[in-house]
């Protein structure tokens, strides 16, 4: 009975050795068509070698990582109606579907983004491509010695 209990935890730790480990973020959002910002959810996924991109309302999109041709972050500020500073941080992705260049944008939470952009080098081999006056803000947080 032991030797059936030991060779059943041996072939589910090696099963589950397999699998790959997906990264998700829930607290992301995409721009619609009307320009709103809509919730979505961002998965690296290692079994189907993809970033997938679901918006609470509208269609996914499924990025295989092989068609993706540049990452980019940027970090923004603009003032809003109130006439508060909204600090944003924005990932995106050039990627190709057969001949047609496309483009995913993501705006990422602030307390998230320097974890998409290590889940995007760990599960893509892409680093992201710092725009704009995100270079010293990134470079504070972290720093290039990063491994």
């Amino acid at each position: 009975m032991k030797r059936v209990v030991l060779v059943s935890l041996l072939i589910f730790a090696i099963a589950t050795l397999g699998f790959a480990d997906d990264a998700s973020f829930r607290h992301v959002r995409v721009p619609n068509l009307k320009g709103q910002h809509v919730k979505a959810v961002l998965i690296f996924s290692d079994g189907d070698k993809a970033v997938e991109v679901h918006p609470r309302k509208g269609p996914a999109v499924n990025i295989p990582y092989g068609q993706i041709d540049k990452v980019s972050y940027e970090y923004t500020t603009e003032l809003t109606i109130g006439l508060t500073e909204a600090k944003n941080h924005w990932l995106k992705i050039d990627y190709h579907d057969q001949d047609a260049p496309k483009v995913a944008l993501v705006l990422m939470d602030k307390h998230d983004y320097l974890h998409i952009l290590d889940a995007l080098k760990k599960h893509t081999g892409i680093d992201a491509e710092i725009l704009g006056n995100a270079d010293k803000r990134h470079e504070k947080l972290w720093p290039s010695n990063r491994k």
